[in-house]
Formats: structure tokens, sequence, C-alpha cells
């Protein structure tokens, strides 16, 4: 059974720092969540994720339940020992490809808006998934056979996956759904919720494993703030004993009210269960979740930007495919600790990609995971030494062009 204690607050804001405890060791907060969507972090071994400081990993019940399968996962005792990750897992709902699959499926839309989609939740040519009250139908995008993920079955197969903290099935609406449509999915989503822990009562009679409500609404405060109402108040109820252990926060949001948005959720969430933003690894938006009162967060981007060639430095991103770093024998950046660094040239990594070359994606997946792994413990030692506000300060004021709105 998942405990969570506060060791310090960020005064004047909602962040802490904190330690969470799980049947399969501490996380101590804030912490980013290795996403191993396939019961892979891509590219990367268990090996090299324990030594790059990763305190959890997260894996897609979505895409473990097409392949291999949950039966398969659950013979292996579970999605980390399947893996050989034996450190606290997650597991996410399957609900963001309602989303993915379905309203985003085929467009330029994604969960962060930057405001200049069109407002359009039409059925687009082709997609993958259909909501319904009832759950969500979707098209296997490896064979096209159907499939239905309800409430019910959501925890079924999380169950199997065996992951430490799982996630109450949701709705993930596109930021361009207009507010009558995030009204409608906020009320699915309550039932949705409300059903996924009756369901996990019955199957966790040991509470084994810990449940998160996933708060959704758009980006419009009385939706967000009544979800956040609505949910939290489930632990006063009898009917669904303790109510969750924790909160997600998903869904959509603009660029530019990210810290906004989860602020007005987590000033009404309780104080003594962790929070999670789903799907946010930018380090302005890292910042900004902290401070909104986040303890955790998972995003692919460090991963997939390192396979793409994209780098995180201290002074912002390089693409290490550009011509001037073919002749560079110095480290992706001076001082960084990781093995890449420790190891190998920005020429070397530029060659590489080049000549396509598997080991690129390793290489740079570990650079750039490393990197954001390092900037939130980073965050959790300036809220406990109190420097936090000028630490944000100086890495923003390096990190990103003066362009840049901070």
């Amino acid at each position: 059974m998942l405990k969570f204690t506060i060791q310090k607050k960020l005064e004047g804001t909602l962040g802490r720092a904190g330690v969470i405890e799980t049947a399969h060791g501490e996380i101590k907060t804030p912490a980013f969540v290795a996403v191993g969507t396939k019961a892979t972090v891509k590219a990367l071994t268990a090996e090299q994720i324990r030594s790059l400081g990763a305190q959890v990993v997260l894996a897609n019940t979505y895409h473990l339940y097409l392949q291999p399968g949950e039966d398969i996962v659950a013979q292996a005792g579970g999605f980390g020992p399947f893996m050989d990750w034996h450190g606290p897992t997650m597991t996410d709902s399957g609900g963001f490809q309602a989303f993915s699959l379905g309203a985003a499926f085929g467009t330029a839309v994604s969960k962060i808006a930057t405001g200049d989609e069109v407002e359009d939740v039409s059925v687009h040519s082709g997609q993958l998934a259909h909501v319904t009250d009832e759950g969500v139908t979707f098209k296997s995008h490896l064979d096209g056979s159907k499939h239905l993920f309800t409430p019910e079955s959501s925890m079924d197969i999380q169950w199997k996956l065996g992951a430490d903290m799982i996630f109450a099935f949701d709705e993930c609406t596109s930021p361009t759904a207009p507010y009558e449509y995030q009204k409608k999915s906020l009320a699915r989503t309550y039932d949705w919720a409300k059903r996924s822990l009756a369901r996990h009562n019955e199957l966790d009679t040991a509470k084994r494993q810990s449940l998160f409500a996933v708060i959704q609404g758009g980006r419009f405060q009385d939706l967000r703030e009544e979800a956040a109402r609505t949910l939290g108040a489930l632990a006063a109820s009898s009917e669904y004993g303790e109510g969750f252990d924790g909160y997600g926060i998903g869904g959509s949001f603009t660029k530019e009210d990210i810290g906004t948005a989860v602020g007005w959720v987590n000033a009404l969430l309780p104080e003594d269960k962790p929070r999670h933003l789903l799907g946010i690894g930018e380090p302005l938006d890292l910042f900004n979740a902290v401070e909104a009162g986040c303890d955790l967060f998972d995003c692919i981007a460090p991963t997939r930007m390192g396979r793409h060639g994209t780098l995180h430095t201290s002074r912002g991103r390089l693409n290490i495919r550009n011509a001037q770093f073919v002749d560079q024998f110095l480290p992706i950046e001076e001082g960084c600790m990781c093995y890449t660094c420790q190891h190998h040239t920005r020429a070397y990594l530029a060659h590489l990609f080049r000549a396509d070359e598997m080991t690129a994606a390793t290489l740079a997946s570990i650079h750039n995971l490393h990197f954001i792994l390092r900037l939130v413990e980073n965050i959790r030692e300036s809220i406990l030494n109190d420097t936090f506000h000028q630490y944000k300060k100086d890495f923003l004021a390096q990190y990103y062009p003066p362009t840049v709105s901070l």
C-alpha cells in the first residue's frame, strides 16, 4: 500500500518535496518517471535505466494488452520482472488511446495546444477509436482487430500487469474540444472513475496496488475544479472505501497555462496524496508543474528526442545531425556525468546518426534521460535547501533563448 510523506513545502506555492513508499521501494519526489511503453524504455536496458538513477518506470496498458498480452506478462510476475526492473512501477489506463487513436488520429493536434488549432471534434477518416459511455472501442494498430476497453477491463488488465501504481480509466479529450463536449466527457470520466474504483476494490482486497484517479476538464477552470472536488470527495464515501490513493492530472492544456490549470486542481485535491502530471517533460513545464503542486511526471520526450538526434544541454537543445558537430571532439555537454558524455564525443554521435547506427539511439537516450532525471532531482534539492526560485531563474535563463517568454 502506498504511503506519501511531505518533507518540505515550497513557500508561497503548492510545491513540495516528499517521499512515496511502495512495495518495491521509495520514490523521492518530485520525480521524473521513465516511460517504458512496451515494458522497455526504448533503446535502453533495465541496467542502464538503473544506472541513470531512474526511480520508477511506467508502462502502457493498451500496448501490453495487444502485445504480448496481459496473461503473458502476468506469468512473468508483472511487467517489472518481465523487463528486469525491480523498483517501483506504474501503468496508465489505456484511456489516452481514446484521444491518440480517436480525435487526434490523422491530425496534427496533440494534447498540448499551441493556440493555432481549429476546434473540431468530428470523426476523422480512418480513426481507430470510438468513445461511448460504456467504454472505448479500439481497432488494433497492429492487425485491425476490434477491442473494447471499459473501466472494468482496464482494471483487470492492469491487475495482471502488476504495477505498484495504476490509473483509473478516463477519456483524454482534445485541447481543441469545445466546452460542451468537455463537460459531457467530464461526467463520463467521473462515472468511469467510480467504476474503476469499484472493480479495483473487488480485485485488490490485499491492497497490493494503489489506484490514482485522473483529473480532466480541458482548459476550463470550472470543469477542472469540479473534477478535483468530486474525485477528491470519493474518499469520504463508504461505498468506495478509502477512495483513491493519488491523482493523475491529464488531458489537454495550452502551452501557456499548464501551471495555471494544474494549480486550479491541486489547490482542491487532498494534500496528503501524491499527484502525477501525465505526459509532461519540457523543462519549463516541469518547473511550473512543481510550483503548482505536482510530485511525479512522465513523458516519452527525452528518449524520443534522443532517437531523432536532438539532445538537451544546459544551454538548450542541439541537433547532433547538423554539420557543425562532425568534427567537434568534445562531449555533448562539458561536466555531464552520463556514460555518453564520459566516453564519447559529439563527432562520434554525429557519425553514428549519419551512418544510421542503432547505437546512436542508445547513447543519445542515455544523455537525455540523464539530463531530465538530474534536472528534477536538482529541483527537489532546491526545495529542500530553499533555493528553488533562484535555481529556476538561473536554469531557464540559460536553457531558453532570449526570445522565449519565461
